[in-house]
């Protein structure tokens, strides 16, 4: 695909229509930027998703679509705890996600700046990620990183799984087309961290480790 990541006032602009603006910022998974949804005059969150530059050129070629793929079924799920995924472009040979806006830091901010969350509010922050995960689990869809920086807590109390960056259909492993780990070690359930194909127990297992 040609390059449309244009220059203009304001910052570059993705596929003829996302303006990009500041930084929110940057993991594993990619970068974030907020960005201005040009076409509908709205505010929107955009991930560019990473690249693997030890791939051979085919190779990067079926990881992107794949990618785009996966991002689009993840588009499908409608919750109100799960990151709402408006578009899934690509540009310049790169995957892009755009998402809802989310008002708020993420819980792994939260505690490093208020300290541990008291019982009541770690249930009902369970609770409306077990829900979430459960309608993507009956989607098939794996999120296979959940972990604190991946969950937000908007200013008005709602809860939101983001970052299924590196969601997989069910049935998938953890190990990339280069045979390196995908995730987070800390939060990954014992199976996940030899390659194995994992489940949605595997997602319940990193629940239980983030509460």
């Amino acid at each position: 695909m040609g390059r449309m990541v244009t220059e203009g006032a304001g910052g570059r602009v993705i596929a003829g229509r996302y303006r990009l603006h500041e930084r929110l910022g940057r993991g594993g998974m990619g970068i974030v930027w907020r960005a201005t949804d040009q076409l509908l005059a709205r505010e929107v969150a955009v991930k560019a998703l990473p690249l693997d530059e030890t791939l051979s050129a085919a190779e990067a070629r079926r990881r992107r679509e794949r990618t785009l793929r996966e991002a689009r079924a993840v588009a499908q799920l409608r919750h109100p705890h799960v990151i709402v995924v408006h578009d899934v472009v690509e540009d310049d040979e790169r995957a892009y996600m755009v998402m809802e806006l989310v008002d708020g830091g993420s819980l792994a901010d939260r505690v490093l700046a208020r300290g541990p969350v008291d019982a009541v509010e770690a249930a009902r922050i369970g609770v409306a990620l077990l829900d979430a995960l459960d309608t993507a689990h009956a989607s098939g869809i794996l999120h296979r990183d959940v972990k604190p920086s991946n969950v937000l807590v908007a200013d008005d109390g709602r809860v939101v799984l983001t970052d299924f960056g590196v969601a997989q259909v069910a049935g998938a492993t953890t190990l990339t087309e280069s045979g390196s780990f995908v995730g987070s070690p800390e939060y990954t359930a014992p199976e996940r961290m030899s390659g194995a194909g994992t489940g949605p127990e595997s997602d319940l297992w990193s629940l239980g480790v983030l509460l």
